[in-house]
């Protein structure tokens, strides 16, 4: 008989208009196994139910999948991993990046990669302003504000590269405060299963 949590997660990835390769519930719930296990001691997320952690966290990353294209993909921020690492669960042949300062973050991110076998990602502790590699997309579900995330990450961006923004409510004034140089090609609405919140997808892209 299948958990709560498994079901959960099963019923939420019918829900979204993605294809998902054989492995990768399984994976999904290891790293949800793993999340839990680490959140005791190193306080990765304020989330602590594991049904909500589906929700919040797993369901929540894997809606912006449809969305991100092929060439190499950074996630600024990303903290737990999310969503760089679910993002890399479920798509084995994109190259991840997962980006953070704390330490014990990217230790937590570096287990989960050598536990889970994934070899198209890799976890660096660096400040986003001080690396500089590039990439085609950039995505972020942390950043303060969309020109925050542009200010700071700017030269992560490849040239024809677009900005990947996850945000709740549609971000009117953020959007009002891009720098200049920069645009945004789309604001998509994300459906997230199970959450009756707003979510959108800030797509921004150089002038």
């Amino acid at each position: 008989m299948k958990s709560a949590v498994t079901q959960k997660l099963q019923d939420g990835i019918r829900q979204l208009p993605l294809s998902l390769p054989g492995e990768a519930d399984a994976h999904l719930l290891m790293y949800l196994a793993l999340l839990l296990k680490w959140n005791a001691a190193y306080n990765l997320t304020a989330v602590r139910d594991p049904e909500q952690m589906i929700v919040k966290h797993l369901l929540d990353s894997l809606s912006i999948g449809p969305y991100v294209q092929e060439g190499a993909l950074i996630d600024v921020g990303t903290g737990a991993g999310l969503p760089g690492l679910v993002l890399a669960i479920v798509k084995p042949a994109l190259p991840v990046t997962l980006l953070d300062s704390n330490g014990k973050k990217v230790r937590f991110l570096r287990q989960v990669i050598a536990e889970l076998g994934l070899t198209n990602v890799q976890a660096v502790q660096a400040r986003v302003e001080a690396f500089h590699h590039t990439f085609a997309q950039v995505s972020s579900r942390a950043f303060a504000t969309l020109a925050d995330m542009v200010n700071g990450s700017r030269q992560l961006l490849a040239d024809g590269g677009e900005f990947l923004a996850m945000k709740g409510v549609y971000p009117t004034g953020e959007i009002a405060a891009l720098p200049a140089g920069f645009r945004v090609q789309a604001v998509v609405p994300l459906h997230v299963p199970f959450l009756d919140e707003a979510r959108h997808l800030v797509r921004i892209v150089r002038n």
